[in-house]
């Protein structure tokens, strides 16, 4: 294997990602030196991340770095071992790396992680069994959920937020999912979901949360910000907690959105509101996977992918995460 594509920033994205924000281009791979080995990528995984990462973020300091226009894009992915200059690794190793977005790569055996998931599909370590599904759960845990608690989720369909309602009904409490669709509400309602609100039926977000909780939530486990945060703290109970983990509703933006009109509530309601990045709770993965494989086992937990073909699809995988295209687990399959 001599040549692979790979997916580059074209430009900056202002607004909706398009195919004019992308390039893919064919490189040659260079040969291997003493440490390094060559990967064939079997899947990839698409995350909300990516997109804010391929706006221009000079003058912002984020603690997420922009991508470099021409550059390829990275992101989490499953690949198979080619060739092995490296002690560690042998040719036919499954391996994941941050080194998606790509057909092919070399890199140092540091940049790799060996797998050996026997029993389960390798590409839910992109998600359920991944970060997706540790973010889900580092993020409810964080909110101190009780038993007999009712949860609010927003884009409860989606990767991290089915996960969320899932754990969170495993716990005791009584789940809310906001997701948009017949579709996907009916899916909600397969995994346990109490009360599933479609809101582009339903667009009042206040008016169904006190419909289905005249008395009030006590988290809001918050994917897309914007007006379903703004409700979830209308309703918000006294010492409402709420977990900060996703915008989708304003990522596409091109100036800033306002922020809640009502933050003053939150004053005499006592309540709390925190952000949950993954990156400081990976020292929670084999908690998490412990969790996870206990409710596989006793049917409490399952999963959804959308998965596209070919490196070309990768774009259009990414925007389907905002149009809302896609269900559960989106995936880049680029390979047997």
């Amino acid at each position: 294997m001599k040549a692979s594509r790979e997916v580059r920033l074209k430009k900056y994205a202002k607004g909706s990602v398009s195919a004019d924000n992308f390039e893919i281009a064919q490189v040659d791979l260079p040969d291997l030196a003493d440490g390094e080995v060559l990967v064939r990528n079997i899947w990839m995984s698409v995350d909300p991340a990516t997109r804010i990462r391929m706006a221009d973020m000079s003058g912002f300091d984020s603690p997420i770095p922009a991508f470099t226009v021409g550059a390829p894009l990275d992101g989490g992915a499953i690949g198979e071992v080619v060739k092995s200059r490296s002690p560690d690794f042998d040719t036919g190793d499954t391996v994941q790396s941050w080194l998606g977005w790509r057909e092919a790569f070399v890199a140092p055996g540091a940049a790799l992680q060996k797998i050996n998931a026997p029993g389960i599909p390798v590409q839910s370590l992109l998600g359920p069994a991944g970060v997706t599904g540790l973010t889900a759960y580092a993020g409810l845990k964080t909110a101190l959920p009780k038993a007999g608690e009712t949860i609010f989720v927003s884009s409860a369909a989606g990767a991290v937020g089915s996960i969320v309602c899932q754990l969170a009904k495993a716990g005791g409490l009584i789940v809310i999912g906001s997701a948009g669709g017949a579709e996907k509400c009916a899916y909600l309602r397969e995994i346990g979901v109490d009360h599933a609100i479609d809101y582009k039926a339903e667009p009042d977000m206040l008016a169904a949360l006190r419909r289905v909780a005249p008395e009030g939530i006590d988290i809001y486990f918050d994917n897309v910000a914007g007006a379903q945060l703004e409700a979830a703290i209308a309703a918000g109970r006294d010492n409402a907690r709420i977990i900060l983990c996703g915008s989708v509703s304003t990522v596409n933006d091109e100036a800033p959105s306002p922020g809640p009109r009502n933050l003053i509530l939150m004053i005499g309601k006592q309540m709390r509101m925190e952000g949950v990045t993954v990156f400081h709770h990976f020292h929670e993965m084999p908690e998490f996977l412990q969790e996870l494989q206990r409710l596989v086992a006793a049917g409490k937990m399952t999963w959804r992918e959308t998965v596209f073909e070919g490196i070309e699809s990768a774009p259009e995988a990414l925007a389907a995460l905002f149009d809302g295209s896609a269900l559960g687990k989106a995936l880049v399959k680029l390979g047997a």
